[in-house]
């Protein structure tokens, strides 16, 4: 286990995470699980963050508050409260300002960091590259876009179908995708006026849907389509060179629940190739999935029966994927808004005391009372029906 202990900053007042091999963040919006995660890259990446941000011209010039602009997004040196704000990593403290005046130059990468705002890396169908963006947009956003262009033009530019490509994902993963996402279109590479854009056809190449027409959800996902590609080379090495970590952040944007099933099982492919998986998310799909994959492991129930909550094949390959994963550490951290307290709810226990835990960090809140109104209302009509 890794440990990241945050106090007082921005909206959090008291964070103590310890990260799995999945790691699922949960909790309203604005209550700090973007500043946790980018904090989480910080510590594992600041000599490659700083390269990035040096070759790319950006000039903090050692102070902290301008760091912390140009790293979090224009106005986050708020979240600093001088002596107050402590962070530690793995048991060490972690001397922000000092951190910030160094100018490590370390190019080495060991996080993969996929935004929430991935839908703005795609301009009329073509990555944006780093400089694109206004100088204060958060660097997470701003350096996915970036590898996105560069590996379009070094890796998958080629003109082409881009999806489905038989060496790229498992069949089954094409075919759950191809059906739930796709809707039996093509991922091609077109040009137009001589500018490469992504676009989706036909395989009989009976016309071209550029990116303006696409779905909401295929705009979301086609970018985090291109990060899985990268992470998941097709050879016989597992995981792409030093990285070690992958970060996605609301995964669930956009998706209907039958490609959020999709994408989880993308995401257990990730974890059971050996990379530590960190996730933010507003859908309970997630903890279900969570509570489902708890409760079956405890109960010594087969791959198969984590793979038909899914929907999912039950071939050999995906039933060794499952069978890897139901062996994996799974911690889940609900981030409270009133208290500023971030809780570790990994037993995911309905029963629970505390309200963050047994509401599922405020996802089942609704549900549960929607259920709860509904048992009155029927017992109401069923007294009133009595003679």
């Amino acid at each position: 286990m890794t440990t990241l202990k945050i106090r007082n900053l921005g909206q959090i007042r008291e964070s103590d995470l310890t990260l799995g091999d999945l790691t699922v963040l949960v909790g309203p919006q604005a209550t700090g699980k973007s500043i946790a995660l980018q904090l989480l890259k910080l510590m594992l990446d600041a000599g490659q963050v700083q390269a990035e941000l040096v070759r790319y011209g950006l000039d903090w010039s050692g102070k902290l508050p301008e760091f912390l602009d140009v790293y979090f997004g224009e106005g986050m040196r708020s979240i600093w409260r001088s002596q107050e704000t402590s962070v530690e990593w793995d048991g060490q403290t972690v001397d922000l300002p000092r951190l910030a005046a160094r100018k490590q130059r370390d190019k080495e990468e060991s996080l993969f960091y996929i935004p929430a705002q991935r839908v703005l890396a795609l301009r009329d169908g073509w990555p944006r590259p780093f400089t694109d963006y206004a100088p204060g947009d958060p660097f997470a956003v701003r350096e996915f876009s970036e590898k996105l262009r560069m590996l379009m033009e070094q890796e998958f530019g080629a003109n082409g179908d881009l999806f489905p490509q038989e060496r790229r994902l498992k069949r089954e993963f094409r075919e759950l995708l191809q059906r739930h996402v796709f809707s039996d279109f093509h991922l091609k590479v077109d040009k137009s006026r001589l500018q490469k854009r992504l676009v989706l056809g036909t395989g009989q190449d009976a016309g071209i849907l550029p990116y303006m027409v696409w779905s909401a959800g295929q705009r979301e996902f086609v970018p985090l389509l291109l990060g899985l590609y990268w992470l998941m080379p097709p050879t016989k090495v597992s995981t792409r060179g030093y990285i070690k970590w992958v970060v996605l952040e609301e995964l669930e944007m956009g998706l209907h629940p039958r490609a959020m099933a999709v994408v989880l099982l993308l995401v257990f492919e990730l974890v059971t190739r050996g990379y530590r998986v960190c996730l933010s998310t507003h859908s309970p799909q997630v903890l279900d999935a969570v509570w489902a994959l708890k409760h079956l492991r405890e109960n010594g129930a087969s791959a198969d029966a984590l793979l038909g909550i899914f929907g999912a094949p039950i071939s050999q390959p995906m039933q060794r994927m499952a069978a890897s994963m139901m062996e994996k550490t799974v911690k889940v951290h609900y981030f409270n808004r009133e208290s500023g307290i971030t809780s570790d709810i990994s037993n995911l226990d309905p029963s629970a005391e505390g309200a963050g835990e047994s509401g599922w960090g405020g996802l089942a809140e609704f549900s549960g009372r929607a259920n709860e109104a509904v048992a009155r209302a029927v017992a109401n009509a069923n007294r009133e029906g009595q003679p």
